[in-house]
């Protein structure tokens, strides 16, 4: 069972302490900062515990570059002569750069995040489960009136324990969707947000809307990130949750698609050589959980090449 969840105080407070760790680490403040600092620091125990933490991933971050043959062979130069801003500067993008690569924010944010491997199946503490695909991440945040949970990244299976008095409802960007039976799927994509009832029906309300949409078992909506939302078409449930089997079942779909879910499972990214590129369009079965099998059948299927330089993948015609 998740045993942790964080308000969004807490969140605040986090992103805040990740921020002073970053102006504060290897500069000198001027007078004025430095004394905004420790009012922010002294004006509640919890905020010297969150820049405590902020701290401690940031270490993390630098252990593991260290113990990282391939990281560490990286030889930065000194910049010789260079004012104290310009050192700064260069402090703070390298700092900044890996408490990013070693994904700080959202470690800062999320309450539970997959790892590249991992489909970890949540129960909450209302009997309700999450299962998370690779690389995803929530939070949640129940009250007496309420349960809320914020789909962060990637996607995830909700199975919603009934509860009358406590509406469930997840929010994914600009669209937040509301159980009114058992179980849907949501995908938050880059571009687009996804949503699939596999069992009874949700109420779906996006950002600037007149009024939300019902979905019912077997339905299944986009919607953009400006709002723009496409038909409700009918899905098979079992292809949509392939994910959970490790395969991504495809019917005519992008290949920016098939980039953004291969992603989940690998540490890297996956680029594009060459224009048009991402909107090829694809359908078919493809082992997702195996990169090397997945681009084998990209390969065969569209003639698409794939370059392999250290965590990129270059995919070409």
């Amino acid at each position: 069972m998740a045993k942790r969840r964080l308000t969004q105080q807490q969140r605040k407070r986090h992103q805040q302490a990740a921020d002073w760790v970053l102006r504060h680490r290897d500069s000198e403040l001027d007078p004025e900062t430095v004394k905004a600092f420790h009012r922010w620091l002294d004006s509640d125990p919890d905020n010297r515990r969150a820049y405590d933490a902020a701290q401690m991933l940031l270490g993390d971050a630098r252990s593991a570059i260290s113990s990282d043959p391939d990281l560490n062979t990286i030889d930065f130069k000194p910049v010789s002569r260079a004012k104290p801003v310009v050192q700064f500067l260069l402090a703070l993008f390298v700092v900044g750069g890996l408490f990013v690569y070693f994904d700080g924010p959202m470690r800062l944010q999320a309450d539970v995040i997959a790892g590249i491997s991992e489909l970890p199946v949540i129960e909450l503490e209302d009997g309700s489960t999450v299962q998370l695909n690779a690389s995803s991440a929530i939070a949640f945040d129940f009250s007496d009136n309420a349960r809320s949970i914020r789909l962060l990244r990637g996607q995830a299976l909700f199975e919603v324990a009934p509860d009358p008095s406590r509406p469930f409802s997840v929010e994914a960007g600009n669209t937040r969707v509301t159980a009114l039976g058992t179980a849907f799927d949501i995908r938050r994509g880059k571009t687009e947000t996804e949503v699939t009832v596999t069992q009874h029906a949700v109420s779906v309300d996006i950002e600037n809307a007149d009024h939300p949409i019902r979905l019912d078992e077997g339905q299944q909506i986009d919607i953009d990130s400006d709002g723009g939302r496409g038909e409700i078409v009918e899905v098979d449930a079992n292809a949509v949750l392939g994910w959970r089997r490790g395969v991504l079942v495809l019917d005519n779909a992008p290949l920016s698609l098939v980039a953004e879910e291969l992603e989940r499972r690998f540490r890297g990214r996956i680029v594009f050589a060459g224009d048009g590129l991402p909107e090829r369009r694809i359908s078919g079965t493809i082992a997702i959980a195996d990169t090397s099998a997945a681009l084998d059948f990209l390969d065969q299927a569209l003639g698409v090449k794939s370059t392999r330089l250290g965590p990129l993948i270059i995919l070409r015609d």
